[in-house]
């Protein structure tokens, strides 16, 4: 259980980088004049690619015991959950924003959210915030499983 914990731990820092890389590339390409999207492609692409790279190494080490991953079908498989995982939060962005009126919600507790001095902050922001959170709950766990079990399984090395 302990060594489960410390799997998730490690995934979860891999995330924290590749959120940082990600952001670094984005902002490095639009100060110089990239478009905004194009700068948002480059450093997703980017991070995941490092996503592979340190979870290869760290977080979902290769058990010599089974049979060797095929290190490109590894890259695409973790290519093709992160991008399911970037659908999932749109999905839910949307569900949040559009589909149950987040918003009108956070303008019942947005007295809660001035009284902590946070009187810049709209309804509208809060509720935009509090859905990525959300999403954080429900995509990440998602991404570790999809990695864990589909992208970087190895299957067992069959008796010759």
């Amino acid at each position: 259980m302990k060594e489960k914990l410390f799997q998730i731990f490690k995934f979860l820092l891999v995330g924290v980088s590749n959120t940082v890389i990600s952001e670094v590339i984005y902002a490095l390409l639009v100060l110089i004049g990239a478009h905004y999207l194009f700068a948002s492609f480059v450093g997703f692409t980017v991070s995941i690619f490092s996503a592979f790279l340190l979870s290869s190494r760290f977080v979902f080490k290769e058990d010599k015991t089974k049979e060797k991953r095929v290190w490109w079908k590894v890259l695409i498989k973790t290519y093709l959950a992160y991008i399911v995982g970037f659908f999932l939060n749109l999905g839910l962005l949307t569900l949040w924003m559009e589909g149950l009126k987040l918003e009108l919600h956070i303008n019942k507790i947005m007295s809660i959210v001035y009284a902590m001095g946070l009187a810049g902050l709209t309804s509208h922001v809060v509720a935009e915030l509090l859905a990525e959170a959300f999403n954080l709950l429900i995509v990440t766990p998602v991404n570790f499983l999809l990695n864990k079990y589909w992208a970087y399984r190895q299957k067992p090395k069959e008796n010759k």
